[in-house]
């Protein structure tokens, strides 16, 4: 426990010179280099505690999703470098997992789990209030099943199960001590065939509180007669991977450290997924957590010795791997273009582009994507009861923030109602501490207004940088971020000469999530009607 302290301490103080050497990254940020190598992270947005299962020649990959609406996104890749998000496996959160009419930060979806049985693809996921839920589905591009809760309790997270070969369906599982009252635990417990509840009560295989202190995260496997557990511990930001392996399925477990960041740049390596190609290569992703940008995705080669596996690589051969940041693409027997996730919008479909989330369940009425005309309607929701600033706001329309310089920009008309005063619509980077872009309808016209809020978390009222009155409630707004995560806020009246307004703003991350941008329309006024806000377009370039 000792030496576990020491080697966080050191990685601490290394935290500055990793974020500085991050930023340098990030500003010529390009995952697929076009020479047959990649660079990482492979998927510079948040995408934590990422998951994949390979079926034939496609994987995909899920990962947590908090409080943030549709949850449990689903990205498809043909060579893991290259990755598209083709939808969500959650349309709402369950009703018991809302609390309020506010946000239930950091709540929700943790650290779910991917996997492919008898033509059907299964995604389990930890709810630290609830619960362990499950969803399945025959095609991962299209409808999930609605969410079966398999075992309630408290703290019970990070769940991964494993289809046996003699038919018995397992699922290993950690603890939140915020919730459970203990950490640091593994655990299994046996599922009915169907995967969608407990027999009997779970079984502690692991105890990392010596060695390995805040495991959690497993992810369950089986090879060559051995049962293994992966699992990342010592914390988000200064972890390491380990392996575990037993041939019984409750232990006991033998331990290896198989990757860490040692001299690297990249700090806490670890909490992933192993994957193979049709080729009959080994390869691993992982997260690591960059501040405001949140938690971004690596992939790293791997190889299997005496039956342990190694991650990243060994130069000193002593069976414990670092994380590459270029290497050779995976050998998938084809070449795949460049892709990535969506983030621009030109709204001239039926549906909301798959990168945009909520901040928790939507109402039906609160937007209207309307193809005919090429734009989004965003109707005024009234705000929330004790309104001290946008933080519990839940009709905030988000998206992740690309870890890298870029600017983000939309053309928006305010149509308030005529009968009131005060809505109000814009353009915000989202975090605990917020900016923000506001056109508001006032008595003597239109009023832009750039604000900030500092510890948005704790209640903090926003602060007004700059204001200006316009006469026109057409604007374009914009906003430039550079690599580290500093934010400069503009607006245009003809969308070609953009003005300065407010000051710098540093983002930061959420509760548990990056920074997030995008749109929102509010009124103060309940009422039984409100206007709206018409958004042509948003488009995010680098």
């Amino acid at each position: 426990m000792k030496n576990t302290k020491i080697v966080i301490s050191i990685i601490l103080s290394l935290l500055p010179l990793i974020v500085q050497a991050q930023s340098e990254i990030s500003k010529t940020w390009v995952a697929d280099l076009g020479n047959g190598k990649y660079k990482n992270p492979v998927l510079y947005a948040d995408y934590s505690d990422p998951d994949v299962c390979r079926v034939g020649e496609d994987y995909y990959m899920t990962a947590s999703s908090f409080n943030c609406v549709p949850g449990l996104p689903i990205l498809h890749s043909k060579d893991l470098v290259n990755w598209r998000i083709v939808g969500h496996a959650i349309n709402r959160m369950p009703d018991c997992a809302i609390y309020g009419e506010g946000v239930n930060h950091g709540g929700n979806v943790w650290a779910p789990s991917i996997r492919y049985h008898n033509g059907e693809y299964y995604i389990y996921y930890g709810d630290p209030d609830i619960g362990i839920f499950m969803t399945k589905t025959k095609d991962p591009s299209g409808e999930w099943d609605s969410l079966t809760l398999v075992k309630k309790g408290k703290g019970l997270i990070d769940p991964c199960p494993l289809f046996d070969d003699d038919g018995q369906v397992y699922l290993v599982h950690a603890f939140a001590g915020s919730r459970a009252g203990i950490k640091s635990l593994l655990s299994i417990t046996r599922l009915t065939s169907d995967g969608k509840r407990t027999i009997g009560e779970s079984r502690i295989i692991y105890d990392g509180h010596d060695t390995d202190p805040t495991i959690e995260g497993p992810k369950f496997y089986k090879r060559n007669g051995y049962y293994y557990i992966f699992a990342p511990a010592g914390g988000v930001a200064t972890g390491w991977q380990l392996a575990m392996r037993s041939k019984n399925v409750y232990g006991p477990y033998e331990r290896k450290v198989v990757m860490t960041q040692d001299k690297t740049i990249t700090n806490g390596p670890h909490q992933g997924a192993w994957i193979d190609t049709p080729t009959g290569e080994d390869w691993f992703v992982h997260f690591q957590d960059v501040g405001a940008f949140g938690r971004v995705m690596h992939l790293q080669p791997m190889i299997w010795k005496d039956d342990w596996c190694v991650i990243g690589e060994d130069e000193d051969k002593d069976g414990c791997g670092n994380p590459v940041l270029t290497y050779r693409k995976p050998n998938v027997g084809k070449t795949y273009s460049r892709s990535t996730p969506a983030e621009s919008d030109d709204f001239n479909t039926n549906t909301l582009g798959l990168q945009w989330q909520w901040h928790s369940n939507p109402q039906d009425w609160w937007y209207f994507t309307n193809k005919e005309k090429g734009c989004l309607n965003l109707y005024s929701v009234p705000l929330p009861d004790n309104y001290k600033n946008m933080w519990d706001v839940p009709n905030l329309l988000l998206q992740k923030t690309p870890a890298s310089e870029f600017t983000a920009t939309m053309k928006m008309t305010l149509k308030p109602d005529k009968r009131f005063k005060g809505e109000m619509a814009g353009l915000v980077v989202m975090g605990l501490d917020y900016g923000v872009i506001t056109l508001r309808n006032e008595e003597n016209g239109y009023k832009l207004t750039q604000a900030e809020c500092l510890k948005a978390d704790k209640g903090n009222a926003e602060k007004v940088n700059e204001q200006v009155n316009l006469s026109d409630p057409t604007v374009y707004l914009k906003v430039k971020v550079n690599s580290k995560a500093q934010c400069q806020f503009y607006y245009s009246i003809d969308g070609r000469k953009f003005i300065k307004i407010g000051d710098l703003f540093q983002a930061r991350e959420g509760k548990w999530i990056g920074a997030k941008i995008g749109m929102f329309c509010l009124r103060p006024i309940k009422g039984n009607d409100g206007g709206s806000a018409e958004i042509d377009w948003f488009r995010l370039d680098k």
